[in-house]
């Protein structure tokens, strides 16, 4: 150890640099993943949802498709690049909005869909079919 006084004390905080807020903010709050959320909050009683998430497309109506998502109820555009995804969630009564979108963006296999925020098996094959079910009422 050196015998000459030191010419500053450091500041006893971890992050010296770093001003954040106590609590999160609404957009945190809405970017957690669902298990975490759920593991934070408990389970949130809500309406059955269908989300579709999926990176840019190179197809015809790919304005449209992000003009639709952009219509969901809720909607989230993450990540930059090829990383790039547009997340929209609809509710049941949303059905024919849900079905236009996915005729657009379906197509591809890096489309996922999502049932109430979680992948379940044969969620294209079984859970879409049901939901256009609501449409022919």
């Amino acid at each position: 150890m050196s015998a000459d006084v030191p010419k500053y004390r450091p500041l006893e905080r971890f992050w010296p640099y770093a001003e954040l807020p106590e609590q999160p903010t609404d957009e945190e709050l809405a970017a957690l993943d669902p298990d975490l959320q759920e593991a934070l909050f408990g389970s949130r009683p809500g309406p059955f949802s269908i989300t579709l998430v999926f990176p840019d497309l190179d197809v015809p109506d790919f304005e449209r498709a992000l003009m639709l998502a952009r219509g969901a109820s809720e909607f989230r555009d993450t990540g930059s690049g090829v990383a790039r995804r547009y997340r929209a969630r609809f509710f049941s009564t949303d059905a024919l909005a849900l079905r236009a979108l996915f005729q657009i963006v379906g197509v591809a296999d890096a489309t996922e869909v999502l049932i109430d925020d979680r992948p379940v098996p044969f969620a294209r094959e079984l859970w879409l079919p049901l939901v256009w079910l609501v449409l022919a009422r």
